[in-house]
């Protein structure tokens, strides 16, 4: 029933086209196995979203033979992409699994992790569905980690044991993320734009600080609803005080929806067999027809820098890819389209070195993810600026408000 590692990896052939599960459902056994055949392949190309661990298949020169296509540059292929050892796919996450389905990239392999068979034979694609679903129906082979760690989750992700080509045991936990507590900035980022939150909103917030102080400033908000495209810890608290409780939501009332979690243990024992979160493919849940069905949408988003007319880059510093588009404007567009929706970028107004991100201009080479006509709200420490409706002059008058003080006068002089 079970083989080792090594072994499945023996499926795997020359010029093969391979997809690897999303985040903590990375099978870095699986990579290991894979990289250990160095010398018996060539011309292997793996496709991506944001994975977790070392990425085995990169490190010493192994580039050469393992071609790397990230839809998402995560830490772990940061550097490679950064040296050219290792490409990015500029696209949005609602579109990648067309990319499988329709064999823009037609997939050989899919490497996943999943929760062991059930009573019925089904085993879960747990805490990662999002565009994994879709290149696990178009693949030719499925090669299976089993894993006792993964969460059994509710929605879209089940795959009978059957489908697999090879399945491998491993008992390692899943990789976690444990959020460092909100600095000053970050909590008053969280209270701006917990201002703009009305009661029955739907929220779109994925992982990090920003995210996590705003979650921390609605403790007395009313029957809150989740749509997105992740989620993490910052959640559970209001779930178990009932303000996040999904009633007012259109579509899937009462359920979470999103595409994958990451974060703690917790977090993945919270999502284990619960009923009230609905994993589900990302063509789905990242479609603006679907987020805006919903009444209220909020859709809080970051931004590496964002210009004086209201451009947004979130995913490169200058020419270095750092991110990827990923939903960013998914979620924007369907906050759009939603009643008395919302759409919010969220930033410090300074780097780590001081620098403004509130900019005259974005940096040379630096990519644009939403643009000026997508704007509606940007939110600094300093306030809440609102471009809706608004000229070049006026946005950059409303942007240099909430700017760092000590850069208002470099911008103003700019305009």
């Amino acid at each position: 029933m079970y083989t080792t590692h090594e072994k499945a990896a023996e499926l795997i052939k020359s010029g093969n086209k391979i997809y690897v599960h999303t985040a903590a459902a990375t099978p870095e056994r699986l990579l290991q196995a894979l990289a250990s055949r160095v010398d018996e392949l060539s011309e292997v190309s793996l496709y991506h979203m944001h994975i977790e661990g070392n990425a085995p298949h990169l490190q010493n020169g192994l580039h050469k033979v393992f071609k790397d296509f990230s839809f998402f540059v995560g830490p772990s292929v940061r550097k490679y992409v950064q040296l050219g050892q290792a490409e990015y796919i500029p696209v949005f996450f609602s579109q990648i699994p067309g990319l499988f389905r329709n064999k823009v990239i037609p997939l050989d392999v899919a490497l996943i992790q999943v929760s062991p068979p059930d009573a019925h034979g089904l085993c879960s694609l747990g805490v990662s569905v999002e565009t994994s679903l879709a290149a696990m129906q178009s693949a030719s082979l499925i090669i299976a980690q089993v894993n006792p760690n993964m969460p059994r989750t509710h929605g879209d992700g089940f795959v009978p044991f059957s489908r697999f080509a090879a399945a491998v045991w491993c008992d390692d936990p899943l990789p976690e993320v444990i959020a460092k507590p909100p600095s000053d900035t970050d909590l008053a980022i969280g209270r701006n734009v917990a201002s703009l939150i009305e009661d029955g909103a739907t929220l779109q917030l994925g992982i990090g600080a920003i995210p996590n102080a705003v979650l921390s400033s609605l403790g007395n908000h009313k029957n809150l609803g989740i749509h997105t495209e992740m989620f993490s810890d910052g959640i559970l608290s209001l779930v178990e005080k009932g303000v996040i409780n999904g009633h007012l939501k259109k579509n899937h009332p009462g359920k979470i929806v999103s595409g994958f979690v990451m974060g703690s243990r917790a977090l993945y024992d919270f999502v284990d067999d619960n009923p009230e979160v609905a994993l589900l493919d990302i063509a789905y849940v990242n479609d603006p027809s679907v987020i805006s069905r919903n009444p209220r949408v909020t859709a809080i988003n970051s931004a590496i820098e964002v210009d004086l007319m209201g451009q947004v880059c979130a995913d490169t510093i200058g020419k270095l890819q750092y991110s990827g588009v990923g939903g960013q404007l998914d979620f924007i567009w369907g906050a759009m389209l939603s009643e008395r929706g919302k759409p919010i970028i969220a930033l410090p107004s300074t780097t780590k070195t001081g620098a403004s991100r509130i900019v005259a201009g974005l940096q040379p080479g630096a990519d644009v993810v939403t643009t000026r006509a997508h704007v509606h709200y940007v939110v600094t420490e300093f306030g809440i600026a609102d471009l809706y409706g608004k000229s070049l002059k006026e946005r950059a008058k409303a942007l240099i408000e909430i700017a760092h003080p000590s850069h208002r006068e470099m911008l103003e002089k700019a305009v």
